[in-house]
């Protein structure tokens, strides 16, 4: 019996990943599921998954961090990233966070199946967009990286929630942490990014294409 951990905050898609998971896949399957961050990591610490289907955007902490909470609790355990969030940063990015594989919530039924035999198997998922950016990164040193790309994961989600309209009171009551604190990585990330404010922040992000 293969279990599978669905992780996202809407029931609809939870139940859509159920249904093509229990029609479609070639095994007899068991999923569970989990709404946010925490839930997932109470259930992986609860019992062994044999992989992990993981969102990226959800309240009560983001994706990012609970992929490593879940790489921390359960290394061995492959994560499927599976996001309405484009593909170009968060796909690289999930990688190198520990994710077996990135799949968009676009990709069809059959692609969502064959991405978690690929990672049931032991082997990564990703799209060929994907593995040649990696082997650019590889052969360039990551010497011409973005600079969104040398924000760490707190950051990049800070910027997400202030990009989204979010002011840093709000955002620091969505990820639980204080208004000090959010304001740090909110200067960190202007840093980063050579910008000045959140406005040029949200422009940046348009401009790369970061968040949909």
């Amino acid at each position: 019996m293969t279990r599978v951990l669905v992780v996202d905050d809407h029931p609809v898609v939870r139940h859509g990943i159920r249904r093509i998971l229990t029609e479609k896949l070639d095994r007899p399957v068991t999923v569970g599921e989990a709404g946010d961050a925490r839930e997932a990591l109470e259930a992986v610490e609860r019992q062994a998954w044999d992989v992990v289907v993981l969102d990226i955007a959800m309240p009560r902490g983001g994706g990012l961090e609970a992929l490593r909470e879940i790489r921390r609790v359960r290394p061995r355990t492959p994560v499927l990233v599976l996001s309405v969030q484009p593909e170009d940063p968060y796909a690289v990015r999930v990688l190198k966070a520990g994710a077996s594989g990135f799949l968009s919530k676009e990709s069809a039924p059959d692609e969502l199946v064959g991405a978690l035999r690929r990672v049931l198997a032991g082997r990564r998922y990703v799209s060929s967009s994907t593995a040649e950016r990696l082997a650019h990164a590889l052969h360039e040193g990551g010497s011409d990286r973005p600079l969104h790309e040398t924000l760490t994961d707190r950051e990049f989600h800070v910027l997400r929630l202030l990009v989204s309209g979010m002011t840093v009171t709000e955002a620091a009551r969505e990820l639980g942490r204080s208004v000090k604190t959010v304001s740090t990585h909110r200067t960190r990330l202007l840093r980063k990014l050579r910008l000045k404010s959140t406005v040029e922040a949200a422009r940046y992000a348009l401009a790369a294409g970061l968040f949909e």
